[in-house]
């Protein structure tokens, strides 16, 4: 199994909008994506929004990455956001990982992606860790025809 943690911080109120339907669009795809295990979506503070998606191996998460709503939105993810940081690891276990400890992955091994208009906390590689009290938080669950044929 694989896990699989984004962090992106919308740089304006004014992308915010175009940023929000492209999550909706991403999280409609990624329920019903080949090797979809599960997820959750963290809404933070300061425009900042965490993914934690689970697959089956790397192949399954790169289809997903490479297709549909999630390829359409990629590439305006430099414009819309001033920080955006990413990495993946194999897991051991078919639990998803708890925000903690995806959190400092992050910390340890993320990647930065490019971004337009870099905030100095994403030039410095400082990742505010994420808010968990209160928590605005979605579970991503696989679509239940999925689950049925795992």
């Amino acid at each position: 199994m694989l896990v699989s943690v984004t962090r992106l911080r919308v740089r304006s109120l004014r992308h915010l909008p175009a940023f929000l339907w492209q999550t909706f669009r991403s999280n409609r795809q990624v329920a019903s994506a080949n090797g979809f295990r599960g997820g959750r979506l963290l809404v933070d503070r300061r425009r900042t929004f965490w993914t934690l998606t689970t697959w089956d191996d790397e192949r399954a998460m790169k289809s997903f990455r490479g297709s549909g709503a999630h390829a359409q939105a990629m590439p305006r993810l430099s414009h819309w956001c001033d920080e955006a940081a990413y990495t993946h690891w194999p897991a051991t276990d078919d639990e998803i990982a708890e925000w903690p400890e995806a959190y400092e992955r992050l910390v340890r091994e993320g990647r930065l992606s490019r971004v337009e208009h870099p905030s100095a906390d994403h030039t410095q590689r400082k990742f505010l860790e994420p808010r968990l009290k209160p928590m605005i938080c979605q579970e991503i669950k696989p679509t239940l025809s999925k689950r049925n044929a795992a």
